[in-house]
């Protein structure tokens, strides 16, 4: 079955960096679109970033545009998420997202102190 494994998540200062992974097996990774959501405490769940099947388009959201970087390694079936600049409202819980098969993964807490 799809499963999507997030790590990578941790405390870091304000102006600090953390590199988000995705491990996603149980489909053809590499043929389709993936994505990066957060749920912040008592805040709705919000797209981040997406990454097309061969990783020719991105889209962020305003929020994460010029400090995040989503990428991926279809060869390893990996997905990934470089954060810079990081700001304490960046603070939540980070899901990995396939929308060809509606799947989440756990999530990796993100934490980013001021």
């Amino acid at each position: 079955q799809v499963q999507l494994v997030e790590s990578g998540g941790g405390l870091v200062q304000t102006g600090g960096s953390l590199r988000l992974s995705c491990a996603a097996s149980g489909f053809t990774v590499r043929r389709y679109a993936m994505s990066w959501y957060r749920q912040a405490p008592g805040k709705e769940r919000e797209l981040v970033a997406t990454i097309s099947s061969t990783g020719a388009t991105t889209n962020y959201a305003d929020s994460a545009k010029g400090r995040f970087t989503i990428s991926r390694d279809n060869a390893k079936n990996m997905v990934f998420l470089e954060m810079n600049s990081l700001k304490p409202e960046d603070t939540a819980v980070y899901y990995c997202y396939s929308p060809s098969s509606a799947s989440w993964g756990q999530g990796t807490q993100v934490t980013v102190s001021s």
